[in-house]
């Protein structure tokens, strides 16, 4: 068997690519969204985020104060957060990680 000197080894970089290091998108803990409305929220809005998986993210924002719902690059970041700010979740600050 031969090895193709078309296929080249990608090496990981710690998260971060030419275009920068990710960023994270943060929903905080608040005392007027409830969970249904959270988990319908990010469901709407990050991609591969279903009902389910917003349950459990609103779960560990009551638990922990805070979550990292999302993590990549600065635009789509930006654009999660306004989404995510729209619907009328409490949104930490975005931040490079």
């Amino acid at each position: 068997m031969s090895v193709s000197p078309d296929v080249v080894e990608r090496r990981g970089t710690g998260g971060g690519t030419e275009l920068g290091p990710p960023w994270r998108v943060i929903v905080l803990n608040d005392d007027h969204n409830t969970f249904e409305g959270v988990a319908r929220s990010l469901a709407a809005v990050i991609p591969g985020v279903d009902y389910a998986k917003g349950m459990a993210f609103a779960n560990r924002i009551h638990k922990a104060g805070q979550a990292i719902v999302w993590t990549g690059h600065q635009e789509l970041a930006e654009l999660y957060h306004e989404q995510l700010s729209e619907r009328g979740l409490t949104m930490a600050p975005l931040e490079q990680a």
